[in-house]
């Protein structure tokens, strides 16, 4: 089994800056894409940034420029560094990863638990 924990969620004012973490755990044989997408009260869950294992990134059109997605491959770990933060952003944030377990053939996603990024004004 595979296991993502997030961590960094919190209440920041407008303008500040936010970094998040998950690390994914387990039977990992390797891990293609990680991402991050998030999801407000009464809205649908949307991407936010993903990143593949070669460093390919893309991001969501409202926080390009303020929001950047990394890796580290050695700790199967995606960060999300958020600046210039505003109220808009108040989601709950999750990570996703696109895993091929040990012995298998075919990756499948994963989630986190999620983690609550709240920005006031």
């Amino acid at each position: 089994q595979v296991q993502l924990v997030e961590s960094g969620g919190g209440l920041v004012q407008a303008g500040g800056s936010l970094r998040l973490s998950c690390a994914a755990s387990g039977s990992i044989g390797s891990i293609n894409v990680m991402g991050w997408y998030r999801q407000a009260p009464g809205k649908q869950r949307e991407l936010v940034a993903r990143i593949t294992d070669g460093g390919y990134t893309n991001y969501a059109d409202s926080v390009k420029g303020r929001f950047t997605i990394s890796r580290d491959n050695a700790k199967n770990t995606v960060y999300l560094q958020m600046n210039s933060l505003k109220p808009e952003d108040t989601a709950v944030y999750y990570c996703s990863a696109n895993v091929r377990q040990v012995g298998s053939v075919w990756p499948q996603d994963y989630w986190g638990q999620g983690t609550q990024v709240t920005v006031s004004l």
